[in-house]
């Protein structure tokens, strides 16, 4: 797992975007299945701990453009003397935010699955977690035990 912070992580997945000037921090999360049996990833959750132990949930991909509020609109005056009303562009309604996310549901043995998991928050603590949980075996359907993994920023 990785948070992606700056500008040059922040190029390859989203282009021109970074997530985490408008207070998503992405976070790269790659899982390797080493098991013989596939693991369910459906019902995963993910969940970012700060080391004062504050926890955020993960925010769905879909709703991550929701959580930047509207601007204000841009008046203008028009050439016959009227006003125009334009809206700003949400930048966060961007389709690399859905298309670049953790959509995996099953990970075959042997295979890997990876995405961008989003949490709403303006903090990337060098002694942060990330807790996943909710995993299963797909054959016999037992939960596995939650990951947890240390992720450094700034």
């Amino acid at each position: 797992a990785e948070p992606y912070t700056t500008d040059d992580q922040a190029k390859a997945p989203f282009g021109k975007l970074n997530p985490w000037q408008y207070n998503i921090l992405p976070v790269l999360v790659v899982i390797h299945n080493t098991s013989p049996n596939a693991i369910r990833v459906e019902n995963a959750r993910f969940e970012y701990e700060l080391p004062d132990g504050t926890k955020i949930e993960a925010t769905p991909a879909s709703d991550v453009k929701y959580s930047r509020g509207p601007s204000a609109p841009k008046a203008k005056i028009g050439p016959l003397g009227g006003v125009r009303v334009g809206r700003g562009k949400n930048p966060l309604a961007a389709p690399e935010i859905e298309v670049r996310a953790f959509s995996a549901k099953v990970i075959p043995a042997g295979d890997t699955a990876s995405g961008f998991v989003y949490f709403e928050t303006d903090v990337a603590s060098a002694g942060a977690q990330l807790y996943i949980t909710g995993l299963s075996d797909a054959v016999t359907g037992k939960e596995l035990f939650f990951f947890e993994f240390p992720l450094s920023g700034k």
